[in-house]
Parts: C-alpha cells; structure tokens; sequence
C-alpha cells in the first residue's frame, strides 16, 4: 500500500471519527503512520487533502455501487439492492459515510471538491431512474429522487439517533410507491 493510500485510509478515519477538523496533515500523518510531512508531499494545501479525501471517499463508493448494480429484474430486487448498500453505508462502512457527510458540509463553503460529489450521486440516480423506469414507473426521475432523498434521510438517522432503525420498510413503501405515482 502506498504512502498515498495510507494517508487516504488515515485521513477518512480522523474525519468520520472526529469531524471535519481533526483533519490535518500531521494528524494525518501520526494516523497513518508516516513519517511527519508525508501527507504533505501528496496534498499541498488543507483544500488539496479535503479535495484528495473525497474524491478517494467517491472511488470507494463507486466501487461499492457498481458491485450491487446487478440486473434487477423485480421490484424485489431493487430493494434488496438498496437495503444492502444502505446498511454497509450505515455498517461496515459507517466511519467512511460519516466522513462523507461531514466533507459535504466542507465542500459546500469550497467547491473545488463538489464535482466529484456531483457525479457520485449522479450515478447512483441514474442507476435507480434507469431501474425504475424498466419495472415501470411512471415518474422514474422523480421516484429515484425520493428514493435517494428516503435513502439519505435513513442513512442520517442511522448515523446519528437510531442506530438500529429498520431500513427496509421505509425503503420498500417508496419504492413501490414509485410504480403507482
């Protein structure tokens, strides 16, 4: 692994961890393990490492949607799919999507970094408009807007007040709810 991506790792840590302001290169660096000025030699600038950490989050997750963008054949199927990857966001990789909230936060006083965010959740719209419109929805575009807004309001909750919180009801009445709109 390189000194890069050992700093990447480090850095979505520190933020998801302790927020946004844990965020520093030497804080990075003691993370990592690295020897001090390491994080710097790859992200110049505090933006550069803010810019460099989300788009790392949004190769990730990129990663992790084309694994659960399977054909999905019934309505069934794409809840199944969006219950799995709403429960890893909110799971396994609940420290990553903790940095990723607190790096929108961020971006949004710094838009150098917002593009990357952009096509993130660009794709993933596309990807449910496209399934939705294939089982029928007669609104695919509005439908996969409620679904994401649904999926990032259940992600918040699980995040923050409701750990335990069920994801599939609330995911599967809006998906349904689409094909009927």
């Amino acid at each position: 692994m390189s000194t890069r991506e050992r700093a990447l790792i480090a850095a979505v840590s520190l933020v998801g961890e302790q927020g946004v302001r844990a965020l520093t290169h030497t804080r990075v660096d003691a993370a990592a393990g690295l020897p001090k000025g390491s994080t710097s030699n790859w992200f110049r600038t505090r933006d550069a490492l803010v810019t460099g950490v989300i788009d790392w989050i949004a190769e990730l997750e990129r990663v992790d949607l084309e694994a659960a963008m399977a054909p999905a054949e019934t309505m069934d199927d794409v809840v199944d799919a969006l219950c799995r990857l709403l429960e890893s966001a909110t799971g396994e990789h609940a420290v990553r999507t903790r940095a990723r909230y607190a790096l929108f936060l961020e971006a949004s006083a710094a838009p150098s970094p917002l593009p990357a965010l952009r096509e993130g959740r660009s794709r993933f719209e596309l990807w449910i408009r496209d399934l939705l419109a294939r089982l029928g929805a007669p609104e695919p575009d509005t439908a996969a807007r409620a679904l994401l807004a649904v999926s990032a309001g259940l992600i918040v909750n699980r995040l923050t007040v409701a750990p335990g919180a069920p994801i599939r009801p609330t995911v599967e009445l809006v998906a349904r709810g689409s094909l009927s709109a």
